[in-house]
This record gives C-alpha cells, sequence and structure tokens, in this order.
C-alpha cells in the first residue's frame, strides 16, 4: 500500500525547488518529449499552444519547434496522405481538407501547399 503523505501549500515551492536543483523536474526534457511525441502529427501553431499552455517559458518554445518548423511540409503530407486517399474535387471538399490541416496546427501555406501539391499529381 502507497504512503500518504500530507503537504502544507507553503511547502511546494520549496519542494519543486528542490526537484529542480536535483535535476528531477526540467522544461527542456519536457518540452523535447512534447516534441517528439507530436512532430509527426502537429504543425508548430498546435505544439507551440500546448507548450505554452503547459507553461513552458516563449524562448524554449521558438528554441524547439525549430526542427518542426524544418520538416513542417513532410509532416502535412503525411498527416494529409494517412487522412485523405484523393485530392478535392471541389471547393468545399477543397475547404474541409484545409481545416482538417488548420486543425492540426498547420499554418495556411503549409496547407496550400499540399493540398495543391496533391492536385497536380492528378
Amino acid at each position: 500500500m502507497a504512503r500518504q503523505y500530507e503537504l502544507d501549500a507553503e511547502e511546494i515551492p520549496a519542494i519543486v525547488a528542490d526537484f529542480q536543483k536535483r535535476n528531477w523536474v526540467s522544461d527542456t526534457r519536457f518540452t523535447e518529449q512534447i516534441l517528439h511525441a507530436r512532430k509527426s502529427k502537429f504543425g508548430v501553431a498546435r505544439i507551440a499552444h500546448e507548450l505554452r499552455e503547459k507553461g513552458v517559458s516563449d524562448d524554449l518554445i521558438s528554441e524547439a519547434v525549430q526542427d518542426v518548423k524544418e520538416n513542417e511540409l513532410a509532416n502535412a503530407k503525411a498527416v494529409w496522405r494517412k487522412k485523405y486517399d484523393a485530392p478535392p474535387g471541389s471547393r468545399e471538399e477543397w475547404a474541409k481538407q484545409a481545416r482538417f490541416l488548420q486543425s492540426r496546427g498547420f499554418g495556411f501555406e503549409i496547407i496550400k501547399k499540399v493540398i495543391n501539391e496533391q492536385e497536380d499529381e492528378v
């Protein structure tokens, strides 16, 4: 059976500071883990938003998403191919596919390249 500890609210900041000093808690490692898990599924905007929500500093976020930016077009193509097997046949279908990619955090320029490139291949 697990032990239960009672903590006062005043003790928590000291414990967190101790964990950070011992390198048991690290924003850098947390950011790397999130990037590794998300970069093949999501775009820069969505990953950066998630990291901001978790309280990661803007400097660390901008540094970390550089790798994702370099591969964002390839990642967007892979995400698109997994969901759709044919280029859009109408404006409505184009908009639907664009909204899907946008919901995954890809920017409009990337979305245009992915969808228009699929149309060119047909």
